[in-house]
């Protein structure tokens, strides 16, 4: 039977018409049931869910009997409201019901490996191996219109800012540093090989010297890495790069887009403007570079209390160069739940706490009652500890964080952005025994510390900035160098010759050489910020198609095998492997 389908309605648009209105819809069956003599299916599309009713002297009463979950059909009939008692105010169109005149099974379905009305857990691989029933889950079609809002949001807004969408390459060069390059093997120039983008990086730079001043793109990266909640091997960036700026404007052109999605994708109203902290400071009171700042426990530094104090192993630690630090757990800890702590942290931590006003713990007896009050242990328990560096603080900011959790301290619905400037600008590489870019070796340093960079490269200070939101970095950018010698300079510490700097970079230092103006940029991880604000914790809930943590993709196949012809007409010869097993098709 033929239809005008331009007749349709999206259920969500039942809502708002009134009863006895003649519509079409059409959709999955989405639940089925017998009540009483009457058949009822909820019938499902993109926009939500509508109940059809079917009474036993309805012509179509016997085919909407034998419907099945997921049978695609089509309605024609009068929309009725609802007895009071069917009322269903959990959906949209709760208030009514078609009544069919006509009932057209446009497609019948097998029986469902996943169901798409079961709200229940579902094993992972099984979601993804039937990915495109997945996707039918009204939780998962609110996660990709989310997804889509923001991309429109963020378009409209940079637009508004006077910024071009410009497009890039997906097939260059491999260049040295970041994470490994997926590769390319070229049949043109058998041998060599193109890289597909970690980041459009040296393009978007590039641009700037072409005189495009304001560049934003949607661009996809590559990345071959370990794969975790939240990290794939492919994912989005809004890819944004900006001429004639200083770090100050690159991050409020950043505040205003993060706060612009935040407010108008999300529902969020957040703090304005958003908090900066140093690296230093970061990791000083948080034990890392992308805090959750939806609760306060900040590392305490005791340090100098140690030094002075009568705790003569604390004291000891000090005079040796290592930190001495403390959190304050807003409840009593027993002395398994603290050993269960040191070794989940991996340090070994002392307790101080007031019992009925005098100093208990592990460390109580070193204490008198005024003295424990000044080190800050109240109601609560004191945890101390002390260890070496960096590394021990990101010891004491992972303990933090499982007590904030553990405690109940982060407040539900609650999100806070912050962000974090002054990185190092270079690391030193122990493996490798030679310095790298914390950042990329295109981060240009501040200008105080440039004199720094030959004779104490540690601790130069870099033009970086990252955007996070509560905890997870969802931007991240810096400005550029734009100038050949800085740049050289840069190489030349990160162990690149002239001749190997030439070799890989020669057509950026080639531009530079025709009037590069100052730029930077910023590049936003769209995955990770959908996730966050559709309230999922994993970015697979918001990518359409995503891989397993293995890397596979259960849907398809992938990776697989490719024949020897294709090998041999791109000059290649591997050893072919097993296939990744794969489950049989249904």
């Amino acid at each position: 039977m033929s239809v005008d389908w331009r007749q349709r309605c999206a259920t969500a648009e039942l809502a708002g018409m009134r009863p006895g209105a003649e519509v079409l819809v059409a959709g999955w069956v989405h639940r089925h049931r017998h009540h009483g003599g009457l058949v009822f299916f909820d019938l499902r599309d993109r926009s939500g869910l509508v109940q059809v009713v079917v009474h036993p002297e309805n012509p179509h009463f016997a085919l909407a009997a034998a419907l099945h979950p997921e049978w695609v059909v089509q309605v024609r009939g009068e929309l009725h409201q609802r007895d009071q008692a069917r009322v269903n105010p959990k959906i949209a169109t709760g208030q009514v019901e078609i009544v069919p005149s006509e009932l057209t099974v446009l497609a019948e379905a097998a029986p469902l490996p996943i169901s798409p009305a079961d709200e229940g857990e579902v094993e992972e691989s099984l979601r993804l191996r039937h990915r495109y029933l997945d996707l039918r889950r009204p939780q998962m079609q609110r996660n990709l219109e989310l997804r889509h809002q923001a991309l429109q949001v963020a378009r409209r807004h940079l637009a508004e800012q006077g910024f071009w969408e410009v497009q890039t390459p997906s097939l260059s060069r491999s260049t040295p540093e970041g994470a490994r390059d997926f590769l390319v093997p070229s049949r043109l120039a058998k041998g060599r090989f193109y890289a597909l983008p970690q980041s459009p990086q040296l393009y978007k730079q590039l641009l700037m010297v072409a005189g495009v001043e304001r560049y934003f793109q949607v661009v996809h990266c590559f990345r071959d890495e370990d794969l975790r909640a939240d990290r794939q091997l492919e994912f989005v960036q809004i890819d944004i790069e900006q001429s004639f700026v200083d770090r100050d404007d690159i991050i409020r052109l950043g505040e205003s887009l993060a706060l612009t999605l935040a407010r108008e994708v999300a529902g969020w109203q957040l703090e304005e403007p958003i908090p900066r902290l140093t690296y230093r400071e970061a990791m000083e009171a948080y034990g890392t570079d992308h805090p959750d700042l939806r609760f306060g426990m900040p590392i305490m530094n005791l340090t100098p209390e140690a030094l002075a104090g009568t705790v003569p192993f604390l004291a000891e630690a000090a005079r040796q160069g290592e930190r001495v630090a403390a959190l304050a757990s807003p409840r009593p800890l027993s002395r398994k739940e603290i050993d269960a702590l040191s070794l989940a942290a991996g340090v070994d931590l002392g307790s101080l706490s007031l019992a009925e006003g005098k100093a208990g713990g592990s460390l109580g007896r070193f204490f008198d009652g005024p003295l424990a009050q000044s080190w800050g242990a109240g109601e609560g328990v004191l945890l101390v500890a002390h260890g070496p560096g960096d590394v021990f603080l990101e010891k004491m900011g992972a303990l933090r964080l499982r007590l904030g959790r553990e405690a109940g301290l982060i407040p539900s619905g609650a999100h806070q952005f912050v962000w974090i400037t002054d990185f190092p600008l270079l690391e030193w590489n122990g493996e490798d025994s030679r310095w790298q870019a914390v950042h990329h070796p295109f981060t240009a340093p501040l200008d105080e510390d440039l004199e720094r960079i030959e004779e104490s490269p540690g601790d130069v200070r870099s033009k970086q900035y990252d955007l996070v939101l509560d905890g997870f970095e969802v931007a991240g950018g810096s400005i550029r160098i734009h100038q050949r010698p800085l740049q050289e300079r840069i190489f030349a510490q990160i162990g690149l010759s002239k001749e190997e700097a030439q070799e890989k970079f020669q057509f950026l230092l080639e531009a530079f050489r025709y009037g590069a103006p100052p730029h930077g940029g910023i590049a936003f991880g769209f995955d990770r910020l959908v996730m966050l604000m559709a309230g999922m914790t994993t970015i697979r809930e918001v990518i359409a198609f995503p891989l397993l943590s293995s890397g596979a993709d259960p849907l398809t196949g992938a990776p697989s095998q490719v024949t020897a012809a294709q090998l041999a007409e791109l000059g290649l010869v591997v050893e072919l492997a097993d296939p990744l097993p794969r489950p049989p098709v249904s």
